[in-house]
Formats: structure tokens, C-alpha cells, sequence
């Protein structure tokens, strides 16, 4: 029997109620290792942990989202209205439009040599240039402003003191709180030169967040968009990861609907004006599974072979889709 394996904090596959974490991941973690191990790993130099910094400050004044006042960082019960009026769009837009200036002064400062942590405290600095919150900070106890996932690291990877080095890539993902709304998006970039592999991974990410994008229409549903998702990526041999999906967001963080990048036909939630949402493809260069870290984040390939994200938040509207993460200036290019 196959069975897929829960995030960290999900209930166990087992049954048990016990979070997996603290259940069955730590048995399941030596087995696929070992697997991985037998079947001789396509990555000679794994990414490994490395010293985590202490968790930077943000003055008082700066509004903060319900968890960050929380010893816990657990969010409050979810939001139930999903449609957004004017003025909460409008709201969305300028959050949107900030965590992307956030993410592309990261993307400048990407570079051999410099730290994941450097990263951090660069988008660190940028939040509170803007008045905003780092929303990642604190959620859930996670420790950091952005995440930065390298090489095979799949998601949630955690800033620490490890360098960047000529030939990884790295996915930078930048969520900001301001005006009362979450603005979130992450592109995955070269470190200086890298293999061709790498660079078609990289685009063919690309096109699976623009196809999924692409498939969003008043009247459709959640699933059309990981439909067209995996009609990208498995041709081109390509896994798309399931254990990770992209999610509603507003007031809150994390809001329905639940974005799966695969195709589920069982994800028939119905997409109306005023919903907004990140589509979030991650692209694997081999199998879709994960395996997770000992730190209850970090994500990474269960072959250790590479993966690749982008992400955008988007606003469904009557004629179609708006893309709110843009770079300034960049047209839309769906109907909107």
C-alpha cells in the first residue's frame, strides 16, 4: 500500500489522532532515506541545516496579525466569507503589490556567497520600509520573515547561516501583513550560473503557475486549475508535489479554499468574483514526494533531486482572473 505522508502538523496517516510529527514521521524518515540511499541519490551534496539566527525584532508599532500576539502563533478560526467587496480588494491590491517590491529586493540581493539568513534580513528591513508585518514570522512558531528553499528543498525551507553557492537555486517566498490583508508570492531563481537542467525545471515552473493561472474563471472550479497544472508538468516528466497547496488569503493567512496543483477531482469548491487565492505549483525534477526535516518545516524531495516554485496571489473577477503580484507596471495576461 502507498500511502502519502502528511505535512509535520497534520494528523498521522496511521490514525492514531497524534499529529504525524509525533507519531509515525520520525519511523517513515529512516525508511525513505534508506530508500533514497539504495537507490543512489542524483544530488551528491544534499542541502543540510545549518545555525539558525535569533528571531528578528519588529517595533511595536507595526500593526500584527492575531497570531503574532499568540505564545502559540495559532491563527484564529478561519473566515468563513470568502468574497471580497471593494474596499478589501482594494486593500489586497496594495498588500499584493508590496510583498511583490519585498520579493524583488530579495531577488537583487541573491548572489554566490551570501547567507540565507542575509536574505532574511533583507526582507526583514524591506517589510518595515513598507509598514508592514513579516507574516511568516511567528506563525505557528516558525521562526523567520521569508522562506528560502534551496536546491531540493521543496518548501518552508528556514533561513540559516548556509551560503549560497555558483549553481543552486533558490525559492524565495515573501508574505507581507498591511492594511489588515496578506500579500504573498515567491519566484524561484538562479545563483549565478546553472546547469540547463536546472533552467528548464525553473521555466517549465514558470509555465505551470501562468497554465494554472490561466484556468481560473468565474463559474470554474478549484480543480480545472492543478488540471491544467499536471497538463505541463508530467508530459515533460516532471512530478508536481501533493502535499502542499496553495490557499485562500485575505484577513487571514491561510483561508479557503485549499488550491491542490494536482488534479483532484474531488476539489469542486466554485470559484466566484471576489475570491483571491495563491496558486502555488511545486515542480519536482523527479518523483512528486516529500520527506520532511526534523524542525517541522522543511520540506524536500524524497529522491533529492531538485524542485522549483512560483507563486502568485490572484483575484477571480467577472470576466476572468487579475493577477495581483505582478511586478509594477508588467501587463495582466488573462482577461480581467
Amino acid at each position: 500500500m502507498n500511502i502519502v505522508k502528511p505535512g509535520p502538523n497534520d494528523a498521522c496517516w496511521c490514525g492514531s489522532g497524534k499529529k504525524y510529527k509525533k507519531c509515525h514521521q520520525p519511523r517513515d524518515l529512516v525508511n525513505q532515506l534508506s530508500s533514497v540511499e539504495a537507490q543512489g541519490a542524483s544530488n551528491p551534496h544534499p542541502v543540510r541545516p545549518g545555525k539558525v539566527s535569533p528571531r528578528r525584532s519588529v517595533p511595536d508599532n507595526v500593526p500584527r496579525p492575531d497570531y503574532a500576539l499568540r505564545a502559540d502563533g495559532r491563527p484564529g478560526a478561519r473566515i468563513k466569507d470568502v468574497i471580497k467587496n471593494a474596499g478589501q480588494i482594494a486593500r489586497m491590491r496594495s498588500a499584493c503589490q508590496a510583498a511583490r517590491a519585498v520579493l524583488d529586493r530579495c531577488i537583487a540581493a541573491v548572489r554566490p556567497g551570501i547567507t540565507t539568513d542575509e536574505l532574511d534580513a533583507v526582507a526583514h528591513q524591506a517589510y518595515l520600509d513598507l509598514g508592514g508585518y513579516p507574516s511568516t514570522l511567528g506563525y505557528c512558531g516558525y521562526p523567520k520573515s521569508i522562506c528560502t528553499s534551496v536546491n531540493e528543498v521543496i518548501c518552508h525551507g528556514i533561513p540559516d547561516d548556509r551560503q549560497l553557492q555558483e549553481g543552486d537555486i533558490v525559492n524565495l517566498d515573501v508574505t507581507i501583513y498591511l492594511d489588515g490583508m496578506h500579500g504573498d508570492c515567491s519566484e524561484t531563481v538562479a545563483v549565478g550560473q546553472v546547469d540547463a537542467a536546472s533552467l528548464q525545471l525553473i521555466e517549465t515552473t514558470r509555465a505551470c503557475l501562468l497554465a494554472g493561472i490561466g484556468a481560473v474563471r468565474p463559474g470554474g472550479m478549484v480543480r480545472d486549475i492543478g488540471k491544467a497544472i499536471v497538463a505541463v508538468a508530467e508530459p515533460r516528466g516532471y512530478g508536481v508535489v501533493r502535499a502542499f497547496v496553495g490557499h485562500g488569503i485575505g484577513e487571514q493567512f491561510h483561508m479557503d479554499p485549499q488550491v491542490p496543483h494536482y488534479y483532484d477531482p474531488g476539489s469542486t469548491f466554485v470559484l466566484r468574483p471576489g475570491q483571491t487565492f495563491t496558486i502555488e505549483p511545486m515542480i519536482n525534477q523527479g518523483s512528486w514526494k516529500h520527506r520532511s526535516w526534523d524542525d517541522g518545516w522543511t520540506a524536500v524531495t524524497a529522491d533529492l533531486k531538485r524542485s522549483a516554485q512560483h507563486e502568485h496571489t490572484v483575484l477571480v473577477t467577472e470576466r476572468g482572473v487579475e493577477i495581483l503580484t505582478l511586478p509594477a507596471g508588467s501587463p495582466q495576461p488573462f482577461p480581467h
